[in-house]
């Protein structure tokens, strides 16, 4: 139906007969000629018709916005005067010879310019509009593009595309199990995977050493910005390869991406270990491009007797740290409380502060209501490891080290995004070694996933579980962690002694992966992986502010589908095939 997108018109096609399909973007009647600008997912062409071409004329007199149509006409150039820069077909128009309307449509619900302001629900609930708009389409797009990119560096480095299972059984992942009742096995469910992680390590022992999968994850879990109840992985597992290995695999790859996509040369990736990374940045995926750093002044708080400090500060599980944010003295006091109700969403329990207006002047130079409990000597140490500067203010965190890290991390990046300090570009980081266990009041948990490898011996571990460290690895973009792995356990001694750290004694081992277990006994080879976030990778490169934005049809932060009205009330004979019967009736049948 079509010889053209509209989009991709240009004056090398001057003079040419084409076929255009598309939705009526904006129509304008100038003095007895119509203006037709016509869009398609390439982009807009302004086709103009003049009443030389009577019938055509009269139907192009009658289309509205959001009509569909096909065009045939001849692409000419336009006037000097009339050239529109701003459009990729600025130079050029259409004129038109042949109009037929192959649809209809009312009002739309919102305009789609770029310039209308509408409500994300008004967008989620018409969608199939809202996807029309030129920015949504340029980002599923540039999605296509991604996914294309990736799998041709996979597939060129000799990995296999294999599907892994959707309904399975359920496994602990650290989110809950979306649930799937079975009718031929009543009262049995099947779960929705949280990630593909016990079949790709299960291809690793079947001979398969190189896979890959973009593969749809699914988590029952409070939502956020950057999280989905379903989304999708560029899952990667390979045989007979260290971590270093797959870093530098995975490293290329996103490299090879941004600069085949973005035409950007991201260059090699630090590394920074995971206690280094928390200690000055409060975080395991530290947005680099902020100049502002956690230093930490525990010896310097034990010589006060203020207990906000002196207590976390003598404490081995505790932390006082200081963030100087140069210039910073000019945030006024209501900025300060609107600080402190901020780090109180991660636990602290306040947010004390230095203001430096004179160093020269000693104390005196000094604006702070923590300043009578300091020693002068103390106070001047710690502006001289500070680095402290006129015009400066010193934020202070006091508190268990896990509390102090994830406040002033949060403020951190706060600070920096509300003083402009974020520097144009792109920060990638690896982040690794870090910890196998963290505790929990009933005793450890991982920090990765129970198969990740520890980086030290059985005996080791058995003995101080505390202190091992994992092999595993984070890619960090902007503060945005891409993606994760490890090198996986394939001893099943090992595995067992994991397990036993965990609480996870044989039987329940047995129960929920006895399958791998048995699977490690026949020769499992040194395997690991990474799984990226694909919907977060392409958030970050085409700049948008959600991965809603970048997903055709997302749920809400509270998991539902506005426009297919999802999830919905099913009829008690589904419910009855399914040996399910409701606790709670839905509110619309009380």
């Amino acid at each position: 139906m079509r010889s053209h997108y509209c989009g991709v018109l240009t004056a090398a096609d001057i003079d040419q007969t084409v076929t255009l399909c598309g939705w009526v973007d904006r129509r304008r009647d100038h003095g007895g000629v119509i203006f037709l600008d016509v869009r398609d997912r390439e982009g807009i062409v302004q086709v103009v018709f003049d009443p030389d071409t009577e019938e055509h004329f009269a139907r192009a007199d009658r289309v509205r916005s959001e009509y569909v149509l096909q065009i045939t006409g001849r692409v000419r150039a336009r006037s000097d005067a009339t050239v529109n820069p701003t459009m990729a077909t600025g130079a050029i128009e259409v004129l038109g010879k042949q109009l037929e309307i192959l649809n209809g449509a009312e009002t739309p619900p919102f305009q789609l310019d770029e310039h209308t302001a509408v409500g994300e629900e008004v967008r989620l609930r018409f969608r199939y509009m809202d996807l029309r708009r030129p920015e949504m389409q340029s980002r599923l797009v540039m999605r296509s593009r991604i996914t294309a990119a990736v799998r041709r560096f996979l597939e060129d480095e000799g990995f296999l595309d294999i599907e892994t299972p959707i309904l399975t059984r359920a496994t602990p992942e650290g989110a809950r199990d979306y649930l799937v009742p079975s009718r031929t096995h009543p009262g049995k469910f099947f779960a929705l995977p949280q990630s593909p992680q016990l079949f790709k390590q299960l291809l690793m022992v079947s001979g398969f050493d190189r896979y890959y999968q973009i593969a749809k994850c699914f988590r029952d879990e409070d939502l956020r910005a950057d999280r989905q109840p379903e989304f999708t992985q560029i899952d990667i597992e390979t045989a007979f390869l260290d971590e270093t290995a797959i870093m530098d695999i995975t490293e290329r790859m996103v490299r090879s991406l941004f600069s085949s996509v973005l035409d950007v040369d991201l260059g090699a990736f630090p590394h920074m270990t995971w206690r280094e990374a928390m200690s000055r940045y409060g975080s395991d995926k530290p947005d680099l491009r902020i100049p502002l750093e956690l230093v930490t002044v525990d010896d310097l708080m034990q010589q006060v007797d203020f207990k906000v400090f002196r207590g976390p500060a003598d404490d081995p599980g505790g932390r006082v740290a200081a963030l100087r944010v140069p210039g910073g003295a000019t945030i006024s006091r209501k900025e300060i409380d609107d600080y402190t109700r901020y780090v109180g969403i991660f636990g602290a329990r306040g947010l004390a502060w230095i203001k430096v207006n004179d160093l020269a002047a000693g104390v005196e130079g000094l604006q702070s209501p923590i300043l009578k409990f300091m020693p002068e000597s103390v106070i001047a140490d710690m502006m001289q490891r500070l680095q402290a500067e006129n015009g400066d203010i010193i934020f202070f965190g006091a508190d268990r080290e896990s509390v102090v890290n994830e406040s002033l991390g949060a403020l951190r990046v706060r600070v920096g995004e509300d003083l402009g300090m974020v520097a144009e570009g792109w920060a990638p980081l690896w982040v690794v070694d870090f910890p196998m266990f963290e505790p929990t009041d009933a005793g450890w948990t991982p920090l990765h996933h129970p198969f990740t490898a520890p980086a030290c011996s059985l005996e080791t571990l058995q003995q101080a579980p505390g202190e091992a460290l994992s092999r595993a690895y984070d890619m960090v973009l902007n503060g945005t962690e891409l993606g994760g792995g490890s090198i996986r356990i394939h001893e099943p001694a090992m595995q067992s002694a994991v397990f036993d750290v965990l609480g996870i004694d044989e039987t329940e081992a047995r129960e929920k992966f006895g399958f791998l277990l048995d699977a490690l006994k026949y020769g499992a080879p040194p395997h690991g992986g990474l799984a990226f976030g694909l919907d977060r990778i392409v958030m970050l490169m085409t700049s948008a502010s959600s991965i809603r934005d970048v997903i055709a049809f997302p749920k809400t932060q509270s998991a539902q589908c506005l426009m297919t009205d999802a999830p919905g009330v099913v009829v008690d004979d589904q419910l009855r095939d399914l040996n399910i019967r409701l606790r709670q009736l839905p509110p619309t049948e009380q």
